[in-house]
């Protein structure tokens, strides 16, 4: 089996993917770990703060960083272990919009990367209620007892994609694309000087905003009990096909963090379809009140997931996701 690749897995201070404060690689050889690498890092300049949210899913504060280098001075370390690798992650879109928002606000320059996103692959070869780390990973027989370490996390990637490759009879990444008809995505190179990202030019625009006002947190919102739904955009037709959410019909459930008719905007720019509620149609909702996966198991859901359940179990394929999951996808805070 020539199946060779790195897969990597970034963990961020704040909800900036241009964030990274840890990051776990497993390189790949022929199907086997044959290499591991993490580092710990303070974010670029500006980008440094933490938010209670992240913390609190991967446990790194502050001051666990403090003495660490900053993104800048480890990039070349991480860009040396990865080499010429295809890299592989879960949810790609967030882990190469890591890298990429990463040298933008650090004036680096990147190579491009050619890559695997492990969450379209297992949309694709597993049948699974949620295709978040933990589920697919238990799928493929890796399971993940520390999500959110990033090692760890990248070891599970790795195994869902060797598993992946092994059911359909692929002995390389080339081999699998070409079985799925697929085609290898590209992050192009990244030269400072050259325009920047939407996500890089939000983040860059919020840091004075950041420094005049105070914390949003704990500002008293009050939700109503039933959200506005707002109107249902069309899919942007310029989308890149190969999203995760591109070509999806995608449904919000329960409380979210921003406004519904926000996050139906967003999901459409990825060339998602959104509407109000559950049907035959639908192939993903996007579930609030700090819903994560493990939910499905314990029964915490809203009346549309026990829809998505019910459908599920007749064989609709709809996956459920977080709203963390989801803004991780569109490059949301």
């Amino acid at each position: 089996m020539a199946l060779d690749f790195t897969a990597i897995d970034f963990e961020t201070a704040n909800g900036f993917r241009g964030s990274p404060c840890s990051v776990g690689l497993t390189k790949v050889r022929g199907g086997v770990v044959v290499e591991e690498a993490s580092w710990l890092m303070r974010p670029p300049e500006n980008h440094d703060h933490f938010d209670f949210h992240n913390t609190r899913i991967h446990g790194i504060r502050a001051e666990d960083v403090a003495d660490a280098p900053r993104f800048a001075e480890v990039f070349p370390e991480i860009g040396a272990f990865i080499g010429e690798d295809i890299l592989a992650a879960h949810n790609a879109a967030f882990d190469l919009g890591v890298i990429r928002s990463g040298l933008e606000v650090s004036g680096l320059p990147g190579p491009a990367y050619e890559y695997v996103c492990t969450v379209m692959l297992s949309r694709r070869c597993y049948s699974l209620v949620s295709n978040s780390l933990p589920y697919a990973a238990e799928e493929a027989g890796v399971p993940l007892v520390n999500h959110h370490d990033a090692t760890e996390d990248a070891r599970a990637c790795a195994g869902i994609l060797v598993d992946i490759a092994r059911r359909n009879n692929a002995n390389s990444i080339a081999e699998l694309y070409l079985s799925l008809g697929l085609s290898l995505p590209v992050q192009p190179a990244f030269r400072p000087g050259e325009a920047l990202s939407k996500q890089t030019l939000a983040a860059l625009a919020a840091v004075g905003t950041r420094r005049a006002q105070p914390s949003a947190a704990g500002n008293g919102r009050s939700w109503s009990s039933w959200p506005e739904e707002g109107l249902n955009p069309e899919p942007n037709p310029a989308a890149e096909p190969s999203h995760p959410l591109f070509g999806q019909t995608v449904v919000f459930t329960g409380e979210l963090g921003i406004a519904r008719p926000d996050a139906k905007q967003r999901a459409a720019e990825m060339g998602a379809r959104p509407e109000s509620r559950v049907t035959g149609r639908t192939t993903v909702l996007v579930v609030g009140d700090g819903f994560v996966a493990g939910d499905l198991r314990t029964g915490r859901l809203t009346g549309k997931a026990k829809r998505v359940l019910e459908l599920h179990s007749r064989g609709q394929q709809i996956e459920v996701l977080s709203e963390g999951e989801f803004l991780q996808m569109v490059g949301g805070s």
